[in-house]
């Protein structure tokens, strides 16, 4: 198959790639700078239906797993979360590219904040397509994902090397369901060449429901440290380390975090085992070589 990738140079659409290609499809890479075989786009302003068709000549299926964490004027949220994807679904159902799947998040609804609001608005122009049967959409949710190259994944692990844990308390109390980063993509390959019509939505999880504060701890442990010395955070100062992550670009810790960790980011694995055909990697067996530096 050949395979249009959205964001084929993050975190995420890293190890789609490797994944798809290692498993004998033709990866289009398409992001903001030129790779080789791939189409470069502007995720921001590539917001009509137009931009995309020529470059859907050939493709049989899309997969988009672009996203940012953080609203910028250079990086617009709702044209990269929203506008540019809903162009793009567009596109596929007049170009007739009908499987499409698109990783948005776990626990959006009920969120107030732009990313939420606006990674549900691109579900929502999804489900339509899907609703009226012009696309095999399919929404995957992951909860957090860890592996090589993620930012939340390399805090993870200074934090888990750290003897003493100054922790906010949504990190102590909010139960979260890592997902291996090898897995959501093995996931998505699954979906992208399932024979018959996929489920419309994914929730990506692992096996393992808990808080982040004992993820914290599992890490920690494999890592042959004793127990952290720990503390919470009062809620005025952890609103207060928000604001002051706002203030850096490159830290997964600001506020847009602070709000998704206000509710837990679980569901059932059943539906990723069925996809996968084996259960998904438990955190204690999550590779550690290489994720941090």
């Amino acid at each position: 198959m050949r395979i249009l990738l959205c964001g084929a140079t993050g975190f995420i659409g890293r190890h789609i790639h490797q994944t798809l290609t290692q498993a004998a499809h033709t990866v289009i890479p398409a992001s903001s700078q030129a790779r080789p075989g791939g189409v470069v786009v502007d995720f921001t302003q590539d917001t009509r239906p137009e931009a995309w068709l020529p470059r859907l000549q050939g493709v049989d299926a899309v997969v988009n797993a672009v996203g940012v964490l953080r609203d910028h004027a250079t990086r617009p949220m709702q044209a990269i979360h929203a506008d540019t994807p809903a162009a793009l679904f567009e596109a596929c159902a007049r170009a007739g590219v009908r499987r499409v799947v698109h990783i948005s998040a776990l626990g959006l609804a009920g969120n107030p904040t732009l990313y939420a609001r606006s990674k549900l608005q691109a579900e929502a122009r999804l489900a339509e397509w899907t609703a009226r049967g012009e696309l095999d959409g399919v929404i995957v949710r992951p909860s957090v994902v860890f592996g090589r190259g993620g930012a939340s994944s390399e805090l993870f692990m200074m934090l888990a090397r750290s003897p003493l844990w100054w922790l906010p308390a949504p990190v102590v109390r909010t139960r979260i369901q890592p997902v291996a980063v090898n897995d959501l993509a093995d996931l998505v390959t699954a979906l992208v060449i399932h024979p018959e019509v996929p489920p419309s939505t994914v929730s990506a999880v692992g096996p393992q429901a808990l808080t982040i504060a004992a993820f914290l701890r599992l890490l920690r442990q494999r890592l042959g440290h004793r127990r952290a010395w720990q503390a919470t955070l009062p809620d005025w100062l952890t609103v207060l380390s928000a604001r002051l992550g706002d203030l850096v670009p490159i830290s997964p810790w600001c506020s847009e975090t602070l709000a998704l960790l206000s509710h837990d980011n679980v569901a059932p694995s059943g539906q990723v085992t069925s996809l996968l055909n084996r259960s998904p990697i438990a955190p204690d067996l999550f590779p550690l070589q290489g994720t941090a530096s």
